[in-house]
């Protein structure tokens, strides 16, 4: 079934080729645990990555609840139009359990090795920004046939099809892409590993919030989706973050607090989350107590809250 309401959980089921078997085991883990969601990174110039949305499909496929996305898609080497025609596949095969992560390129050095063209940045946001108005018109129905002439981007007498456009996260940095996100996107996962107390995501959010409201949304239909990870003890310890502010991880109720927090007084709207034991595990046991016993527990703080 498709996403319900935030605060989601999602959990990162990136494995190495080594260990294929290990990922479609992490995302079923991920389902029976109540995950709302599992992420694969878009790499494929890197022969140790599986195909991002080969993986993908061949999870959903395996499951029946939780939802998957690509965080981020790789804009790139993915044209806008056939991403589109995936995304609706991937979308109606799975009954909604799809969310669209994009981004504007990245690693552009060995994106341009794989065969793409490198982009200037401005033009790779403008292409950022075809991209999705583009993909949202070739899903979702409508009225007739679609013509578009962008750019970078251009098709003529193509059918939209008939499967709602699935929420687009993006994974803006910049202030057009972030002004981009607020006008067109549903949600955002900030770069590098930034939390709601670092100062890159207090400075970015707002450009999201004021071109959203510009255009006439509210901003809070943009949900900041955070890539969030560190070990889960079995005790307090003594202070949860690095010298540099940055989450390192803790017990239980350290854990619950943080999250917590981070719905009501900055307005997360979820956590796509690697969490490892004291050991620097992170499989099914530590997956499994983590969605036993900090989920439930985040959500029933922000429902009280």
């Amino acid at each position: 079934m498709p996403l319900e309401r935030p605060p989601y959980f999602g959990l990162d089921a990136n494995v190495p080729f080594p260990q294929s078997a290990a990922l479609s085991e992490r995302v079923l883990v991920a389902e029976e645990a109540g995950f709302d969601l599992f992420s694969l990174m878009d790499h494929p110039y890197a022969g140790d990555h599986h195909e991002a949305y080969a993986a993908l499909g061949f999870a959903l496929g395996r499951t029946r609840r939780i939802s998957g996305y690509v965080g981020v898609t790789n804009l790139p080497l993915r044209p806008a139009p056939v991403l589109a025609r995936t995304v609706a596949t991937l979308s109606a095969l799975s009954g909604g359990r799809f969310v669209l992560g994009l981004g504007s390129g990245g690693i552009w050095k060995r994106i341009a090795a794989f065969g793409a063209q490198t982009l200037a940045p401005k033009d790779a946001v403008s292409a950022f920004e075809e991209a999705i108005v583009l993909i949202r018109l070739l899903t979702g129905g409508g009225a007739g046939p679609v013509d578009f002439d962008g750019r970078f981007y251009r098709v003529s007498g193509v059918l939209p099809a008939p499967v709602p456009t699935p929420p687009i996260w993006t994974g803006s940095n910049g202030p057009r892409a972030l002004a981009i996100t607020g006008r067109l996107a549903d949600g955002w996962i900030p770069s590098f590993g930034a939390d709601w107390l670092a100062e890159s995501y207090r400075a970015a959010r707002p450009r999201i919030d004021r071109a959203a409201r510009e255009a006439g949304r509210d901003p809070a239909e943009v949900i900041s989706y955070f890539n969030f990870g560190g070990v889960l003890t079995d005790r307090d310890v003594l202070s949860p973050r690095d010298p540099e502010g940055r989450w390192t991880g803790g017990s239980v109720r350290q854990w619950v607090e943080e999250l917590t927090g981070a719905v009501l007084e900055h307005g997360a709207g979820g956590f796509n989350t690697h969490v490892v034991d004291a050991s620097g595990d992170d499989g099914a046991d530590v997956v499994r107590r983590f969605a036993a016993e900090v989920v439930p527990a985040v959500r029933a703080a922000v429902a009280a809250g």
